[in-house]
């Protein structure tokens, strides 16, 4: 036989073609998710949830809880983490003053983006559930020991993390933060007099 003019291949083609229209609906459906933060949380919080629950139900799976739990404090560690590190550009530039408007005020930019971060943990959160129905996973371990470590190692980081936050005075969070309106239409001023 021949292979037909059309080009060989046609399954290939098809299941290119399948996949590249499943990627471009995917990720239509994470841009049209983007706007709603609560609602998005909230749905990890869900996935948390049914991992939770499996887990307890099963019995077993610590190490994979365990890797979860590394995996996402070095997710929190990049969300609470400027995108240029002050301490890195301190030893790069030296101590200088401000020399112009620009340099006095520097916005706090993350290195990992809240919407990136959310990604990661939902994703982290269903790869995890899917690893629970795999017996190769289920390596038996005294999982206190586990626990105690990780909230050590946290503790650890989150200390490193506060401490370095607090020396460089920035902060990750928009709680305290003065917010200014902008320009305000006429009807603002005609409710002042």
């Amino acid at each position: 036989m021949e292979p037909s003019p059309g080009g060989g291949g046609g399954g290939a083609g098809s299941a290119e073609r399948w996949g590249a229209e499943a990627a471009r609906a995917f990720q239509h459906y994470l841009d049209r998710a983007a706007p709603h933060t609560a609602g998005r949380w909230a749905g990890t919080l869900v996935a948390a949830a049914v991992y939770a629950l499996r887990v307890y139900y099963v019995q077993g799976f610590y190490v994979v809880t365990y890797g979860l739990g590394i995996y996402l404090l070095n997710l929190l560690i990049g969300f609470l983490s400027p995108m240029v590190d002050p301490e890195l550009e301190a030893l790069d530039a030296g101590p200088a003053l401000p020399t112009r408007g620009s340099d006095e005020f520097k916005p706090f930019i993350r290195r990992l983006p809240e919407f990136k971060f959310w990604y990661a943990i939902t994703k982290a959160f269903c790869i995890a559930f899917v690893m629970t129905f795999f017996s190769v996973f289920d390596v038996p371990v005294f999982w206190p020991i586990l626990l105690c470590y990780w909230v050590v190692l946290f503790v650890l980081t989150m200390k490193r993390q506060i401490v370095h936050m607090v020396k460089y005075k920035y902060v990750p969070f928009n709680i305290g933060k003065q917010r200014y309106g902008g320009k305000k239409g006429p009807a603002a001023h005609a409710s002042k007099d």
